[in-house]
């Protein structure tokens, strides 16, 4: 009987803890897009490249993301969040045009690693939004190593 009591306060108590967190929100602002400063607009590649960008890259590491469902539900939000932190601060498509050419040259050498090593998207990314197809991959590949 005084188990049951115990478990119960227990469920009680995490449930409590978990709709206290539910307070403790993400930032979800974009900030301001520059026009023409997107790698997509300097660099002007196909439309098939643009949606491969834009459906795999796009939702960490530009000033577009479109935040899904879940990063309403912490603390699976301050993952989602601080996924977007890093990639913005590691590679930002939408704030292209402020990097020097030194700069792009070894962004662009790391997007054609990334892919090749099948480092990006994460993992995690893929499980919520879907793997990128081997054949994107290779494409997107073929298009950071042709810049």
């Amino acid at each position: 009987m005084k188990k049951k009591k115990l478990l119960k306060k227990i469920g009680l108590g995490i449930l409590i803890v978990f709709a206290g967190i539910q307070f403790v929100r993400i930032d979800k602002t974009n900030p301001e897009i520059k026009e023409g400063n997107d790698i997509i607009s300097i660099l002007n590649p196909s439309e098939e490249i643009r949606e491969i960008l834009k459906a795999n890259c796009y939702d960490c590491h530009s000033n577009e993301v479109v935040y899904p469902w879940y990063s309403n539900i912490a603390p699976v939000s301050w993952v989602v969040g601080h996924h977007v932190e890093e990639g913005r601060e590691h590679l930002n498509f939408s704030e292209w045009g402020d990097y020097d050419a030194e700069r792009q040259e070894h962004k662009i050498e790391e997007c054609y690693e990334e892919m090749e090593e099948h480092e990006m998207p994460l993992s995690g990314y893929g499980i919520m939004h879907g793997d990128m197809t081997e054949e994107d991959r290779e494409k997107l590949e073929d298009w950071f190593k042709s810049i």
